[in-house]
């Protein structure tokens, strides 16, 4: 008796708290996800880029039989982000690391994606290693209207002359059912040569982000912009606290001030991807104020998470626990190196 008064205490704050179908007030839910695909590459060689490890004949052996394997699990992985609420695919995912639209469109069209028909927003960029970022959606509740990607300009600092080249960063606008949003997807340059040594190349990618965004303000201060990626920093470093000035509390933002809801997430020990037993979150998603309210009249910020079901970590060995990447001296079976991470929205049905 007392075990089914706590389990209908259980149902009835849940129907209380998030009011999906049988309170008072129900709500419209989608979710927001970013992926790092880790090197999602064809198995044709492309002779612009530098891909030849990811062919038949090259040193990763890569064929159209592995391929075929990394896009069912990556399909799988993304159908399965936030379904536990919404009990569907996300409405709109921003990824990286992948070669080109083929990848994208043999992607979506696995079992798992294939009726949540998605559209695709894609640019080649200079990235000498052939990757680059795009954004999918579902056409049924999200139109894009316009779409640029902005051109990273980083040089050595030993050679000014010599351009450095690295991912666009890609603005998509549109609405979202009725509401127009705007959404960012990054993929900032990595952590080779050392964290310190780097630095500045991520500095100046999210100087680039914040020129985006603060136009973005011009045009309408209560303007709802999402900037989402792989920023190869933790939400505490000075890209992201100083250059993005992306707050951790939700506490009292001002207009035009950035919410990350990841930052959160990382003062707990939480991450996305690891490192020599230590954990980073390098995969964020940073949210304008507006989506930060309490009035529900139109899509706001309800939770934020990091998608790593247990499927998706290395099961024994020596990384044991950390994600179950699909490319180790060989193709493993598994998935990425990075996990996904993910918001929700919601809206008050009228």
């Amino acid at each position: 008796m007392k075990m089914r008064r706590l389990f209908l205490i259980f149902i009835y704050s849940i129907n209380i708290c998030f009011a999906f179908s049988q309170s008072e007030k129900q709500y419209k839910i989608h979710t927001v996800a970013f992926y790092n695909l880790e090197n999602l590459f064809d198995y044709e060689d492309d002779p612009y880029t530098f891909d030849d490890d990811r062919t038949p004949e090259g040193k990763d052996h890569w064929t159209e039989e592995l391929y075929s394997a990394k896009l069912a699990n990556m399909a799988k992985v993304i159908s399965e982000i936030g379904s536990d609420i919404t009990g569907t695919t996300p409405t709109i995912i921003g990824v990286c690391e992948i070669e080109n639209r083929r990848v994208l469109e043999d992607l979506l069209n696995q079992e798992p994606l294939l009726l949540s028909n998605y559209g695709i927003v894609h640019f080649d960029s200079p990235d000498r290693r052939g990757i680059d970022v795009a954004l999918l959606y579902k056409k049924r509740v999200f139109t894009p209207s316009n779409y640029k990607a902005f051109e990273l300009l980083i040089f050595d600092n030993e050679d000014l002359s010599k351009r450095i080249y690295t991912r666009d960063q890609l603005l998509v606008s549109g609405t979202l059912e009725d509401e127009m949003i705007h959404l960012i997807i990054n993929h900032w340059p990595s952590r080779r040569g050392g964290e310190e040594r780097s630095r500045p190349k991520r500095l100046k990618a999210a100087a680039l982000n914040r020129k985006i965004i603060d136009s973005l303000f011009s045009d309408n201060p209560y303007a709802k912009i999402i900037t989402m990626g792989d920023l190869n920093d933790d939400p505490i470093y000075p890209s992201i606290k100083k250059v993005l000035n992306a707050k951790g509390n939700k506490t009292n933002l001002q207009i035009k001030q950035l919410y990350n809801p990841m930052e959160k997430l990382y003062k707990k020990g939480e991450g996305t991807l690891a490192y020599r037993d230590g954990w980073n979150l390098f995969d964020q998603i940073i949210l304008s104020s507006e989506f930060i309210k309490n009035d529900y009249s139109s899509y706001r910020f309800y939770k934020a998470g990091i998608f790593n079901k247990r499927y998706l970590t290395t099961p024994k060995g020596k990384y044991k626990g950390y994600p179950f990447r699909s490319f180790t001296n060989g193709y493993t079976g598994g998935y990425s190196d990075h996990f996904p991470v993910f918001i929700y929205l919601i809206k008050e049905k009228n």
